[in-house]
């Protein structure tokens, strides 16, 4: 009987196991919830060039109302994404499209450029990581 108890335990926790490693396995796969929809990493481009942002599960509103599950686009030039809660500067390498943009011409010199585009609430503040996207392009 005792037997028959633990083999049941270890069957029922086992299946908890694989259930829990499912859920994360989707999360991990959703996790760019913001995207760039003309460019991709590793592309060439002419400068000034075209760049379109989109966003996954917020909604685009201007800057400056703080309202749950809304926010803007930021660019971020040769740099990584903001921590969560961080205040985006406003700088040649902090790019801010605090009117709801979602398309925006972008000027840079020739070689290789990191682009980050980092969501973030109507007061700048980053959504983080899971908001944010990173792709490396080369310039012409």
């Amino acid at each position: 009987m005792r037997f028959c108890i633990i083999v049941l335990f270890l069957f029922m926790f086992g299946c908890v196991q694989q259930k829990d490693g499912n859920q994360n396995m989707k999360m991990h796969n959703n996790s760019k919830k913001v995207f760039f929809k003309n460019i991709n990493s590793g592309d060439t481009v002419n400068s000034p060039f075209i760049v379109e942002m989109g966003v996954r599960t917020m909604t685009i509103k201007p800057a400056g109302e703080l309202e749950p599950g809304t926010g803007h686009h930021h660019l971020i030039i040769d740099k990584g994404f903001m921590k969560y809660g961080e205040i985006i500067p406003m700088d040649k390498q902090h790019l801010h499209y605090g009117k709801g943009d979602t398309v925006a011409e972008i000027s840079l010199p020739p070689g290789e450029h990191k682009l980050t585009l980092q969501f973030a609430n109507g007061m700048h503040m980053s959504y983080g990581e899971q908001f944010s996207n990173e792709i490396n392009i080369y310039v012409k």
